[in-house]
């Protein structure tokens, strides 16, 4: 949908402080002016109703994606890829199901950042099972509901619960833990003016949400395992190395250190790095659609 290229974007440079309060400028949708416009899309492509649709429901997106920290990836990078879901549902919506979009839009935006997630972290240090997925995207709600989510190594007794609540050992859990502690944003930072802004906390995910623990349930990752290390060998061997440093690695590499290392400018290193992703999804697409699976774009 590339009448969305004048959408705000959130970035390092900008600061989400300043996004959000941009994206709070758009007003939200009444059920009768949401129907006129999705109707306006569907039945004419209607570009502009639909940009109206996607901007009064960037707010949304950014709620969800703040659920998602703690997973060692730029907050700025899951932001847009909530937005891509978005637009995705917008493009897909049907008003006469009856229902509104933010509830068909959500299914969409946390797809989105999860096959982000999954796609960013190295798909070989994840487990391979059920449980394991389940771990990845539950480990900070069980640490919530114990009380732990400040703890850096965990307490053992806390350890024994969660692995027997989740069904995985209690070394896979302080594996997790460890991997994914010390990301976190202050739950208390400001977003806005000291007066009237609000916190980090308000824009969180909904805890008793079920959709990530649903998507990790989901028993695909050996396959898409098995896609990435295919589709790898698009790669030459400078992308291959680029992309895993800054992308697949425990502790990403900077683009001041490669650029130091390979000779080049950080621009440069930052330009190899993004097409090399994009050639590696468009390949992993290519091997999906030969087996039926779906890798979402």
């Amino acid at each position: 949908m590339s009448t969305y290229t004048n959408l705000p974007a959130p970035s390092p440079e900008q600061g989400l402080n300043r996004y959000l309060q941009e994206i709070r400028k758009f007003p939200l949708l009444e059920p009768e002016e949401e129907y006129i416009l999705a109707k306006a899309w569907v039945d004419r492509q209607d570009s502009t109703s639909a940009h109206r649709l996607v901007t009064s429901h960037l707010r949304l997106a950014a709620k969800i994606a703040m659920g998602y920290r703690g997973y060692g990836l730029p907050q700025a990078e899951v932001i847009s890829e909530a937005n891509v879901g978005l637009m995705q549902a917008v493009k897909r919506f049907d008003p006469e199901k009856g229902f509104r979009l933010a509830t068909y839009a959500m299914w969409w935006i946390r797809a989105s950042i999860q096959e982000y997630i999954l796609r960013s972290w190295s798909l070989v240090k994840l487990g391979t099972t059920s449980a394991q997925k389940k771990l990845f995207f539950n480990l900070r709600k069980a640490k919530a509901k114990l009380g732990a989510l400040e703890e850096g190594d965990m307490r053992p007794e806390n350890v024994a619960q969660i692995a027997k609540d989740l069904s995985v050992s209690e070394d896979e859990v302080i594996a997790m833990n460890r991997r994914l502690s010390g990301s976190d944003a202050s739950l208390n930072a400001t977003v806005g003016s000291e007066d009237g802004g609000s916190q980090w906390q308000d824009w969180l995910e909904d805890e008793d949400s079920d959709q990530a623990e649903a998507y990790a349930e989901q028993d695909e990752l050996h396959a898409r395992r098995s896609l990435l290390v295919k589709a790898m060998s698009i790669l030459n061997e400078r992308e291959r190395d680029i992309l895993m440093q800054r992308r697949l690695a425990e502790t990403p590499v900077t683009l001041e250190e490669l650029s130091e290392s390979y000779g080049v400018s950080r621009e440069r290193i930052r330009q190899i790095e993004v097409r090399a992703f994009e050639k590696l999804q468009d390949r992993m697409r290519e091997l999906a659609k030969g087996k039926g699976m779906v890798i979402p774009g």
